[in-house]
């Protein structure tokens, strides 16, 4: 049986195993859903009017009421985005209208946690439609709304003339975000959610897009607690430096003139054509910035808030997974031609593009000291290149994420974990010398089932073990998201975390479902001393 046989058998089976669901009565307009294994589902709402024509580039809108049934049984269709990720991402689209979510519910007269879900993507890639809630509202108990938002230069955009129109500009998918949010305060009764118990969550770009609502003054009181999974400690770019890539784009597309011809012309351009300078099938454009510190959206870098408590003040959950860097290595090497081994010069030009820059004042930080590369190159030496992109990416990623970590839990609850099912199902293909391992975004079916990573809809099974551990995750999140704490009450088996070298802090996500790292022993693991003495982590 071919792959489409194999996709329409899938579609077919779901469809018989579905009903209607009854009728429920939003803000905006009646909707009808389907259920499905006791679930019911409520796909492809529109929470904001297109943004196309004159909204493009424009905070969201209110969508358009209606009064007749509207169906709610097929997911919205996916934002603009091109397949920069690989087996992640796709399919290539230049589609605006697109801001559109989703509600899985196990009962709409309860009163249960709702659960917000960011995907990820890079802020160029990803959909909503790729994670299948139901388990997790199901077995958690939970009502779980997954969202679209505008992505690439569609949904992140500086330019002086686009800035200047008396508007929040700039993180155009940050504030659609917001416009999801401030659906659910308003329509998440009607589907057995509470308002006032719903937590904000999200993996990779999803996590970082969680961290800067938790800092964002326009994000107040729209949610309670939050999820920042392999993900939330990243920098956030200047102003400058998007503005600058903003404007490079402008003339790109052959946008000149006074403010306001420039942009009337970039509001003109063929969506298409805004696709294509976004990047191609392997790269994203030098014009694609991601979320920005534009002073109203995001008042501040991360870390700064963080650190002086200028944040909501909630439990947060946050964690990487053993191996993050499998999953850059291996786009790296999905995108050769022939997909070989990673060679000693591909690694060595890793290094130099990501740690040469030494971002000065009104760059991307963070700003790495003039010796980085020489000294990455030397302490990620070994014999295999692949594994050597794949340790420095990952325990960059796991060192910020625990340098953050000791800003956030001077001022809120916070609970760490590190993924450690190194046997986690992968989407990747056969791939010469890689091996997946507990890699970025592997973590992703355990909580979504059925989740798949790319433009062919192949789903990721799980084996019985995985199965269980599934199990353990989504009782976690869902205790997490009822009471701001994974274990319900008290601190064990998973230990809210504490500065300190020797005390539990770390969680490992395994079967065991016991096993923890102290703050020493995660540093050590992942050369946190290495480097906290040559990175700023600002």
């Amino acid at each position: 049986m071919g792959l489409r046989e194999t996709l329409a058998a899938a579609v077919l089976c779901c469809l018989a195993a579905s009903a209607a669901a009854k009728p429920v009565t939003t803000a905006d307009g009646p909707v009808e859903g389907i259920t499905r294994d006791g679930v019911e589902q409520f796909l492809g709402l529109p929470f904001a009017a297109p943004p196309v024509g004159a909204r493009r580039w424009m905070p969201p809108q209110p969508a358009k009421k209606w009064i007749v049934l509207r169906p709610a049984k097929a997911f919205g269709p996916t934002c603009a985005q091109v397949t920069t990720l690989g087996p992640f991402a796709g399919p290539p689209n230049s589609n605006e209208d697109c801001l559109y979510l989703n509600v899985f519910t196990p009962d709409t007269k309860a009163k249960l946690p709702v659960l917000v879900w960011i995907h990820g993507g890079g802020y160029f890639d990803g959909a909503s439609n790729d994670y299948d809630a139901s388990k997790l509202a199901a077995q958690g108990k939970l009502v779980v709304v997954t969202i679209n938002y505008r992505l690439n230069l569609f949904g992140f955009l500086s330019h002086p003339a686009l800035d200047a129109q008396g508007k929040p500009f700039g993180n155009y998918g940050l504030m659609d975000m917001q416009a999801a949010l401030k659906w659910v305060q308003t329509n998440i009764a009607a589907f057995g959610g509470d308002a006032k118990n719903v937590t904000l969550g999200g993996q990779s770009a999803g996590a970082g897009a969680a961290a800067a609502h938790v800092i964002s003054p326009g994000s107040a009181g729209l949610f309670h607690r939050a999820i920042f999974q392999s993900g939330g400690y990243s920098p956030i770019a200047p102003l400058a430096a998007a503005r600058e890539r903003g404007i490079k784009f402008a003339d790109a597309a052959g946008c000149k003139g006074s403010d306001a011809q420039i942009a009337l012309c970039l509001r003109a351009l063929p969506a298409a054509k805004v696709a294509a300078l976004s990047g191609t099938e392997s790269a994203t454009s030098a014009f694609v910035s991601g979320p920005m510190i534009d002073g109203t959206v995001i008042p501040r870098q991360a870390i700064d808030a963080f650190s002086t408590g200028r944040f909501a003040r909630m439990p947060i959950m946050m964690g990487t997974t053993r191996d993050e860097g499998n999953f850059t290595a291996g786009i790296a090497q999905y995108f050769k031609k022939d997909r070989s081994a990673i060679t000693r010069k591909e690694f060595g030009d890793y290094v130099q593009r990501t740690y040469g820059g030494n971002a000065g004042p009104g760059g991307t930080p963070p700003a790495y000291p003039k010796d980085a590369v020489p000294a990455l190159t030397k302490h990620y030496a070994g014999v295999v290149p692949h594994q050597n992109w794949a340790a420095l990416h990952g325990d960059m990623l796991a060192c910020r994420g625990l340098h953050v970590a000791g800003a956030i839990a001077k001022h809120a609850p916070l609970y760490m974990y590190r993924f450690d099912d190194r046997t986690a199902p992968s989407y990747f293909p056969k791939m010469d010398g890689f091996t997946p391992g507990a890699y970025h975004t592997g973590d992703i079916p355990y909580v979504f089932i059925g989740y798949h990573g790319g433009p062919d809809g192949l789903r990721v099974p799980l084996t019985q073990k995985q199965t269980s551990l599934s199990d353990k995750m989504i009782a976690a999140w869902a205790n997490f998201a009822a009471t701001g704490n994974p274990n319900g009450r008290g601190d064990a088996p998973w230990p809210r975390w504490q500065a300190g070298d020797a005390r539990p802090a770390y969680f490992l996500q395994d079967d065991a479902w016991k096993n923890t790292l102290s703050n020493a022993q995660f540093a050590a693991a992942h050369y946190c001393g290495f480097f906290n003495s040559i990175l700023l982590h600002k």
